[in-house]
């Protein structure tokens, strides 16, 4: 039974279990200057714990002087809080992306209004302005007006939690459609010309590997050789190299972006590429002497040991593609081709989903439910092949 007793908690404040099983917490925020009377606010949570957090983060805030009535507040200043305060279990790129979007597209456009104020058709029409369409070329994508709203939906999902505002005014807001794009991937001919291309090149077993194992970039860069099992010829994927999204970020490893843990089994020729880096990474060690400083133990690295910086391997596989006259190919598409080619050569979309590490085999399918044109091919001659069978 709900607890009709209140007490006090720590750091101030009471609390109290309510009728509908949530817990209420109760604050003083001062006194009325007419009447005299103390004046009270109130935030809600699922359990008792969670409230006498809050309790104390506002009593904090009120004895710093740096507390804001919710009624007062604007949506920038709530914005800031939020940010600030309830994405503890967030990734580090994701809370960056996050910041981006407050500074860029929010603050700028509807920081100033009044957080209780904010209207469903004033987050609406700010969506509307920001879209990219004939009149604004320069607008954002559907796909980051969809990614902006879930931001400010997150943040007035939390102020409804904490009994800021009553409703979440980004709920009634209609969003555009966002076109599905095919993947892009290397067909066979341009798998061979890059392979030609990188021959003897500074990055040719990061390309190579990546090519033939579907890695994202920040996964092979992230490779560390406790994650190479040359006995078993399996490659553990679990981090990946990520610099911090602020000017002059520092590197470091983080966990993958599904955060699950993957195994990958790969070609024979890629395990002895991997033994030829070993090889070539033990002579540079030789080489650099004092100044070797791979610490946290990658398989790719520079001449002393550092770890490569992603814009550099980026940057150098660009021109590599364009010298072989596929200028619109991204590293990420050596993803997609690892991927194309293994379901050209039989291999199921359960297997496929594991080995690129997506979250379900439903998201791989939809992914790469787009035939290309070997695969139609092959359809087509086995179609054949059993109507032969028929009339044989």
């Amino acid at each position: 039974m709900p607890r009709k007793s209140t007490r006090n908690a720590q750091g101030g404040g009471s609390i109290r279990q309510r009728k509908d099983g949530t817990w209420e917490g109760r604050y003083t925020v001062g006194r009325d200057p007419g009447t005299g009377k103390q004046i009270q606010k109130s935030v809600y949570a699922g359990t008792q714990r969670e409230v006498r957090q809050l309790l104390q983060q506002k009593t904090k805030a009120i004895d710093e002087g740096s507390y804001t009535e919710p009624a007062k507040m604007t949506v920038g200043q709530w914005l800031e809080v939020w940010h600030a305060e309830y994405l503890g279990g967030v990734k580090q790129a994701t809370v960056a992306h996050y910041r981006s979007h407050i500074e860029t597209n929010l603050k700028p456009h509807i920081g100033a209004v009044k957080l209780a104020a904010l209207k469903p058709h004033q987050v609406q029409s700010l969506y509307n302005k920001l879209l990219r369409s004939e009149s604004n070329p320069k607008g954002l994508s559907a796909k980051t007006i969809k990614n902006l709203h879930g931001v400010l939906h997150k943040a007035m999902k939390q102020a409804v939690m904490l009994g800021y505002i009553k409703v979440n005014p980004t709920d009634a807001c209609v969003l555009p459609r966002v076109e599905k794009k095919e993947v892009s991937f290397l067909e066979q001919d341009s798998v061979k010309a890059l392979l030609k291309a990188i021959e003897g090149h500074r990055f040719e077993k990061v390309y190579k590997v990546d090519l033939f194992t579907g890695m994202r970039q920040g996964e092979i860069l992230g490779l560390t050789w406790d994650c190479v099992d040359f006995d078993t010829g399996i490659l553990t994927v679990n981090k990946q190299l990520q610099k911090e999204h602020i000017k002059g970020g520092k590197y470091s490893l983080v966990s993958c972006k599904t955060d699950r843990v993957r195994r990958i089994k790969p070609a024979s020729f890629i395990m002895d590429t991997l033994r030829q880096q070993r090889a070539k990474q033990n002579e540079d060690k030789l080489r650099a002497g004092s100044a070797w400083a791979n610490d946290w133990n990658l398989v790719f690295t520079n001449e002393i040991g550092d770890h490569l910086c992603a814009p550099t391997v980026y940057n150098h596989f660009k021109r590599i593609v364009e010298q072989i006259g596929l200028p619109s190919v991204r590293f990420h598409d050596m993803r997609h081709t690892y991927a194309v080619i293994s379901l050209q050569n039989g291999d199921d979309i359960k297997t496929v989903q594991a080995n690129v590490g997506h979250a379900t085999a439903a998201f791989t399918l939809d992914v790469y439910g787009h035939v290309s044109q070997k695969m139609q091919q092959d359809s087509a001659d086995r179609m054949q092949g059993y109507f032969d069978s028929l009339n044989a």
